[in-house]
């Protein structure tokens, strides 16, 4: 499956495909799903509206940095990226694949594209976070040569 993956640039047509991609993989992942829990929906927003928001600020800040997985014209999984030219650090704020596509190399693929073009742009890291209860990220990351660096801790209060 993997050779038949073909990675290629975000276009607009895929957003719809992005969102639902996400909230599926950030179930269980997220910090605003974490909030939520806690306090209830805030702003008439649930999570899942606040991570396609992350998504719609990827869109707007870099659509030429946002790598769609497709397979037989189905949009398996994404990642984007953000840029830092006076830092020269990139950032890649999401990355996920579609359930029943993952464990086949596609996070794999879309890494190795979004290295390349990070790099072809100048950055000389890259950067990525995940939540300690996201296991699957936890252990992927270092396999892609990633090392922890810090850890945060997020707090919320009523105010």
């Amino acid at each position: 499956m993997n050779e038949q993956v073909k990675i290629r640039r975000y276009r607009h047509s895929d957003r719809d495909a992005l969102m639902e991609i996400t909230i599926k993989a950030f179930d269980g992942v997220s910090i605003d799903q974490n909030i939520e829990k806690k306090f209830g929906i805030i702003g008439n927003l649930p999570w899942q509206e606040k991570k396609k928001r992350h998504i719609e600020q990827d869109i707007r800040s870099n659509p030429g940095g946002i790598w769609i997985a497709e397979l037989e014209g189905e949009v398996v999984g994404y990642i984007t990226t953000q840029l830092d030219y006076r830092i020269r650090i990139g950032h890649i704020p999401n990355l996920a694949v579609k359930k029943g596509f993952r464990g086949k190399g596609i996070g794999k693929k879309l890494f190795s594209t979004a290295f390349n073009y990070l790099k072809k742009c100048g950055m000389e890291y890259v950067r990525i976070e995940t939540l300690e209860q996201n296991i699957v990220a936890s252990k992927f990351y270092p396999k892609k040569g990633f090392e922890e660096i810090g850890r945060q801790i997020h707090y919320i209060r009523p105010l």
